[in-house]
């Protein structure tokens, strides 16, 4: 039986890094997950999913978050860990900083929310999206790598795929958002939906838009390539780190969600 505890859900730099595993895909609900890769690392069993596929051919808008999630779910992953590459918005970041974010803004405009669209009505609780268990971990990974890593930002998500205006990024800082991305959400609130925990590792590959003078997509690829060994450093040290038994809040998202 295909069974995995831990789920990495990388992006733009991190691919698949679990030699020997299993490849293959599920069907869901929701159509087809990306391709998933199924190993080991350590004593746990891992599984590695690529959100923009494994030649990063899926752009960020039409990523199946829905199907990804459902099928880690069935294979009975109880924890993700995810990459993400992010602009600063914040002065304070800068290029090659690791963010572990705290909360988070959704911009995103048309994409599938929930799992829950039938009865009964379901209002799940965010106040703690990103587990403080993984977001601890992560952090005590990271920091031995790069001092310059921070656990304290809010992560705002943008539909995409272009990049955000010099006006957008001006309205979202006085929002109080600290770095941008387009991938991290629906999927972090469709694990929350699940009872996952889940928690992700940015880095700033970028400042925003007006910030700098323009945004390019090969300076964000070029950026990843560069710490991508050290993030698959971190997240193979986290998943041998994280113990077995899960002491968050994270397995009773539904408790008092249902009408």
């Amino acid at each position: 039986m295909r069974t995995a505890v831990i789920a990495i859900i990388t992006g733009t730099g991190t691919k698949t890094f679990i030699p020997g595993g299993t490849k293959f895909r599920i069907g869901t609900p929701y159509g087809p997950s990306a391709i998933i890769t199924l190993g080991r690392i350590g004593n746990k069993n891992v599984a590695l999913l690529p959100r923009h596929g494994e030649q990063h051919e899926v752009p960020p808008h039409k990523i199946n978050y829905r199907a990804n999630i459902w099928a880690l779910h069935t294979l009975n992953v109880e924890r993700i860990l995810a990459t993400n590459a992010v602009g600063a918005i914040n002065l304070k970041y800068q290029p090659s900083d690791f963010i572990i974010p705290i909360d988070f803004i959704d911009f995103t405009k048309c994409r599938p929310l929930t799992f829950y669209d039938d009865a009964p009505v379901t209002h799940v609780d965010v106040s703690n999206l990103y587990c403080p268990e993984l977001r601890e971990y992560l952090f005590k990974s990271a920091k031995k790598r790069i001092n310059r890593t921070w656990n304290d930002a809010v992560y705002l998500c943008t539909e995409g795929p272009r990049y955000e205006s010099p006006a957008e990024i001006k309205m979202y800082r006085s929002f109080g958002c600290d770095v941008v991305g387009m991938t991290g959400l629906p999927e972090a609130i469709l694990a929350h939906e699940l009872n996952m925990c889940y928690s992700t590792l940015c880095f700033v590959s970028n400042m925003a838009a007006g910030i700098q003078e323009r945004v390019s997509t090969k300076e964000v690829a070029k950026e990843g390539q560069m710490i991508k060994n050290m993030i698959k450093e971190i997240l193979v040290e986290t998943v041998t780190n994280i113990s077995r038994k899960r002491n968050c809040i994270c397995s009773h998202t539904l408790e008092g969600a249902r009408v």
